[in-house]
């Protein structure tokens, strides 16, 4: 079973910056792809980021490319998303999720089998 739990949410302005972290609790060595996921109201859920299993190829929505980078220390269990010169439409709920498979589902949010509940992210002006 992974139970995953994600911290570093707040509130920014605009050009700011957080580190949003993903702690993996897990009862094996497994190795996951994984992803970030935001959600803001009234939208749809959407990928921002994802990395595969070995955490050596990783992926990006073209809104954030550049200003967020994604990031999976598996000897720490720690997902991490460090997101920078934040703009107001990145405030959402972002979510953490891992794929219990050896693909990467990259954005395909119904092939991840595991969910964080989410940490707010809110960037005003």
């Amino acid at each position: 079973q992974v139970h995953l739990m994600e911290s570093g949410g707040g509130s920014v302005q605009v050009g700011g910056s957080l580190r949003l972290s993903c702690t993996i609790s897990k009862d094996s060595d497994k190795k996951y792809a994984m992803a970030w996921f935001r959600q803001a109201p009234g939208k749809a859920r959407e990928g921002v980021a994802s990395i595969n299993w070995p955490g050596n190829q990783d992926y990006y929505e073209d809104s954030v490319r550049g200003r967020f980078t994604i990031t999976k220390d598996d000897a720490k269990n720690i997902l991490a998303l460090e997101m920078n010169n934040l703009r107001p439409e990145d405030t959402a709920i972002y979510y953490c999720a891992a794929a219990d498979g050896w693909y990467n589902p990259i954005f395909q949010a119904h092939m991840y089998d595991y969910w964080g509940r989410g940490t707010q992210v809110t960037v005003s002006l």
